[in-house]
């Protein structure tokens, strides 16, 4: 009776939509996109399916909001010091990103689907605006904004989603696989091709086994920054 009570009680206070949300995040990162049902979230928060629908809307519209959220967040990062150079706040954002792709497997798809339907949607407008600012405190030209903030949102976007497990995907390559077993496998596999016909492969393999993903993205965004500076 006691527990039939408590539960009533709880069915009976008004969910906000940031408490859903809050809720499809938690099943999204247990389960993927998969986890993510309207029946789940109606038992996680003892409440009615008609809540769901009145305070967030449709199930796509609660992975929007859910994506939309998270990467808010991300673009809220600040650096740590006060006297950042712009190549100091694009870098911060851009890690930012990066790790929460990590840390929300189900991201990387989600991210990649709101960029290309809706360009002014908040995720798009938020992370243009986020690093198109400091491309335009470097110097660079006006006309050169738009390519070159293109240039690194479309680096950054690729480098983590190359690093994100892909939803769907049941190759078990995934968020527990063993990152040094994985390597080592592959660097042996480069190690048994033939010399004379991979060169490059046979060189690298090394770098391959040892390299950390995060200081490569970086290493990476600054490439990119190397070149958007020789516009100015």
């Amino acid at each position: 009776m006691a527990t039939r009570a408590r539960r009533s009680q709880r069915r009976n206070q008004v969910l906000s939509r940031e408490q859903i949300t809050e809720t499809a995040i938690e099943l999204l990162d247990t389960g993927g996109e998969g986890a993510l049902t309207v029946r789940a979230l109606t038992e996680r928060l003892a409440t009615g399916s008609g809540a769901i629908y009145y305070r967030v809307g449709t199930r796509d519209e609660l992975l929007d909001t859910a994506t939309e959220t998270v990467i808010a967040a991300a673009l809220a990062t600040e650096p740590a010091r006060a006297a950042a150079t712009p190549e100091d706040e694009i870098r911060v954002v851009a890690l930012a990103l990066f790790d929460a792709i990590a840390e929300h497997q189900w991201l990387a798809t989600r991210l990649t689907l709101q960029i290309n339907r809706n360009p002014v949607g908040p995720v798009t407008v938020g992370i243009f605006e986020r690093i198109g600012r400091q491309v335009g405190a470097l110097g660079v030209p006006q006309a050169a904004w738009f390519d070159a903030t293109s240039a690194l949102v479309h680096y950054i976007l690729g480098a983590v989603s190359q690093n994100a497990r892909i939803d769907g995907d049941t190759s078990g390559v995934g968020a527990d696989t063993d990152r040094e077993e994985f390597f080592g496998a592959a660097s042996t596999a480069w190690q048994e091709l033939d010399p004379d016909d991979y060169p490059f492969m046979h060189a690298i393999v090394g770098q391959m086994r040892e390299h950390d993903d995060r200081e490569q993205f970086l290493t990476g965004i600054g490439f990119v920054l190397d070149g958007i500076t020789n516009l100015r």
